[in-house]
Order: C-alpha cells, then structure tokens, then sequence
C-alpha cells in the first residue's frame, strides 16, 4: 500500500471522528476511485500511480464545475470547489511557471532535441518529474513553443 493512500484512509478516519460528512464524503469517493482503479488494473497502486489518479480526478472535477457555474448551479460548482481542495491536499506541491520552463530547457538541452521531431524525448524526459505537479497540456505546448 503507498504512503499516499494511507494519509487518505487517515484523514478519512480523522474526519469520521470529527463528524464531518462532507469531508468524509469526498475522501471515500477518492477511495473508491483508488480501488476501483487498482481492481481494474489488477495492482497495488504506488504512489505515482495514486497521483495520476487524483490528477484526473482534478481533472473531471475542473471540468464539470466549469459546466456547473455555466448552467447557474452555483451549489454543485461549490461542491465540486471543495472536492477539488480535498484532492489537492493530498497531491505534491505544485510547480510555478519559472520552475517547469527551466525543467524544460534542462530537458531540451540533455536530450539534445533540435525540432518538432525530438518532442516525444523531451516530453517522455519531463513526464516523470512533472506528473501530478503541473498540466501535462501547459507543459506540452511550453515544449512545442520552445522547438517549434
């Protein structure tokens, strides 16, 4: 079992203490999702794998309180808010614009890529150090405006 899905289980006892439903709530919906993913894929999860899950979990969150504050529902855009503050408390800290544009240029310059061509390496370099700290899609066009 990873170091992150035993916080989750902890804070989630923590806040059946505390008699905080919503709380509780959200962090079984994350731990079903974790077991259903570890199910589906027949593996005990680690936590990179953790990340990428709550990572997309952020990711649908985003998007249906997009759609949410778009259709005046400003109740379930709230609700989605404080899920996505639940998730991201337990994912790494994010990285800011100046930290990912040097980790590309330091990606750029070690796989030595010249063009469009070379853009698989850099992004397969920066994948592992950049999961679940910034956007994959932000990072990639970065990656495309650097070599393009």
């Amino acid at each position: 079992m990873s170091n992150l899905t035993d916080r989750i289980q902890t804070a989630t006892r923590t806040a059946m203490k505390a008699r905080d439903k919503r709380l509780v709530a959200t962090l079984r919906l994350v731990s079903a999702e974790l077991k259903r993913v570890e199910v589906d894929e027949r593996k005990t999860l680690s936590d990179a794998d953790v990340i990428t899950v709550l990572t997309r979990m952020v990711k649908q969150r985003n998007d249906s309180r997009t759609q949410f504050e778009a259709a005046g529902r400003t109740d379930l855009a709230e609700q989605e808010a404080f899920e996505i503050d639940v998730v991201r408390s337990f994912m790494p800290t994010p990285l800011s614009a100046t930290e990912v544009d040097a980790l590309i240029n330091a990606a750029v310059a070690a796989t030595g890529a010249a063009g469009m061509r070379d853009m698989g390496k850099v992004m397969g370099r920066l994948k592992g150090e950049v999961a679940g700290r910034a956007d994959m899609g932000t990072v990639s066009a970065k990656v495309k405006a650097k070599l393009g």
